[in-house]
């Protein structure tokens, strides 16, 4: 029998030692009873009430490509203290030949043992139904009573021995100077390193962040407003900061929130980082400029030009133009059922690359089981000896040992099929080029680099071969041409695209590690 074994705690109170403890019990279980077990899938702080647990979904995946034989928990309201989830779950693992097992509760196969463990999951379900009304029952009279009622106590607050808000003389007082500074005209960022330069640190003892300080300013607990789900209490707390300051910084931060950016941000160029002088190799960056109607005009232009490095000729190209030209081709390639089976292809050389062991494993199982069954064919024509028992137990010994470090294997790093490939880079078709997060999903996943000339660029894309040439006097009578107004007027051929083909097999395996897990 193959095992895994699956363990989970539900909260903060819990921690590794809880972990420990089950890995352990259900471990001295498996090699009682003769169970090898392969992997251990562990949860930590979910709840069993619902099944939005990443390793436990894992599992429930894993099953269905029949590795193992069982899921030992150490009790069953590990597996599920909801009794619709424990039936669906436990349903999927018997379609596909697992079943459930508890270390410390005997269940027998019989009929009793179904009503028994009909029993114990009910009871856990009526167990964390009713501890869950009893805490809320307990913090909702602490709320009313304006106690602290856990989770992350704002800056500027203490709690006493009887759970009550307390100010805190070392740190209240840069809470309302941040206030201050805030409604006199001062950024985030700057209170941000004011209060770092304080010494004041968040209740983790790090180091304040932009996103601390905005929900500072956001706190209504400083001026002394408790709440607690529908509960809200005025002057429930001490008071840190005046009503009328508050007020003042919430009016500056709704107005700030409707102002636009002052900068365009980086990432709205979607060929940072891809995009080349065919001349120097140099980078072309985003730079965009304000012309004297007020219209903003936003280009590429090459880092060698731009800082005046070398003596490179390379015109600045407009941003919405040459990234619609490489959408545009890239969806052309992406089309292309030839190019889409050179990818596929590529990628599960690749996949097979990164499993080294998977293929070994399975070479030496074969070479047992021919083995086997040479001596099998030798014991029916009746040669059987000492040494040939011997070495027929040997080989069923190795059998069981490569069938088992293969099911690990295939847990461990689950193949993916050129079919899901296929069907996975299909879905691409369906894009939506218009969509800012899809032209971006288009370019990150197949542009390895791309070449610019005044006349041409030259686009590398992530597979073998994947090189294409396209020549601006050919786009002159399209519509991407026509709103563009380039004026392109360079004749200069690429001398080489080889430098990036170093790039595409490192961008290959970063889309096998990235989708592995889907």
């Amino acid at each position: 029998m193959k095992a895994v074994i699956y363990a989970r705690y539900s909260s903060d109170n819990q921690r590794e030692e809880s972990i420990e403890g089950q890995i352990r019990e259900c471990t001295a279980f498996a090699e009682k009873n003769g169970i090898t077990i392969l992997r251990h899938y562990i949860d930590r702080a979910f709840s069993a009430k619902t099944d939005n647990r990443p390793e436990f979904q894992n599992m429930i995946r894993d099953s269905g490509k029949r590795l193992f034989d069982m899921v030992i928990v150490w009790k069953l309201d590990r597996f599920a203290r909801n009794r619709y989830d424990s039936a669906r779950y436990k349903a999927t693992l018997k379609k596909n030949g697992v079943k459930v097992v508890s270390a410390t509760e005997v269940i027998s196969d019989g009929a009793e043992g179904i009503i028994l463990e009909s029993v114990l999951e009910g009871y856990a379900e009526y167990y964390s139904a009713d501890l869950s009304e009893k805490v809320v029952r307990g913090m909702t009279e602490n709320a009313l009573k304006s106690k602290y009622n856990g989770g992350t106590l704002p800056i500027g607050y203490m709690i006493d021995s009887e759970q009550y808000f307390q100010i805190d003389p070392l740190t209240a007082p840069f809470v309302l100077e941040a206030f201050k500074q805030y409604a006199e005209g001062a950024t985030m960022t700057e209170i941000r390193d004011y209060l770092n330069e304080q010494g004041v640190k968040n209740t983790r003892g790090q180091s304040l962040t932009y996103n601390s300080v905005q929900h500072l300013l956001n706190n209504r607990r400083y001026i002394g407003e408790y709440t607690y789900r529908d509960i809200v209490v005025p002057n429930g707390i001490p008071t840190i900061v005046p009503q009328d300051l508050f007020d003042r910084v919430q009016e500056r931060l709704a107005k700030n929130k409707k102002a636009p950016a002052r900068y365009k941000a980086e990432e709205d160029y979607l060929l940072t980082t891809k995009l080349f002088c065919g001349y120097c190799g140099a980078y072309l960056c985003g730079e965009s400029g304000t012309s004297h109607t007020g219209t903003t005009h936003r280009y590429y232009k090459c880092v060698s030009v731009k800082k005046k490095r070398t003596n490179c000729h390379k015109k600045s190209v407009k941003k919405d133009w040459i990234e619609d030209l490489v959408v545009s081709e890239t969806m052309k390639m992406v089309m292309d059922d030839n190019a889409i089976e050179a990818i596929v292809a590529m990628l599960m050389d690749l996949q097979d690359q990164e499993n080294v062991n998977l293929p070994l494993y399975e070479q030496q199982l074969k070479e047992a089981e021919q083995g086997i069954q040479n001596l099998l064919n030798a014991i029916q024509q009746g040669i059987l000896t000492k040494s040939t028992k011997g070495r027929l137990e040997e080989l069923e010994a190795a059998k069981e040992e490569l069938e088992t470090k293969i099911a690990c294997e295939k847990l461990a790093k689950p193949k993916i099929s050129a079919e899901f490939m296929t069907f996975w880079l299909h879905r691409f078709r369906k894009l939506d080029v218009r969509q800012k997060s899809h032209r971006k999903m288009l370019i990150d996943t197949f542009v390895n680099a791309i070449f610019l000339y005044d006349d041409k660029m030259v686009i590398t894309f992530n597979y073998k071969e994947g090189t294409d040439t396209i020549t601006f006097d050919d786009l002159k009578a399209s519509p991407v041409a026509e709103k563009s107004g380039s004026d392109m007027d360079c004749l200069t051929a690429p001398s080489c695209i080889d430098k990036k083909d170093a790039g595409k097999n490192l961008a290959l395996r970063r889309w096998i590690f990235a989708h592995k897990s889907k």
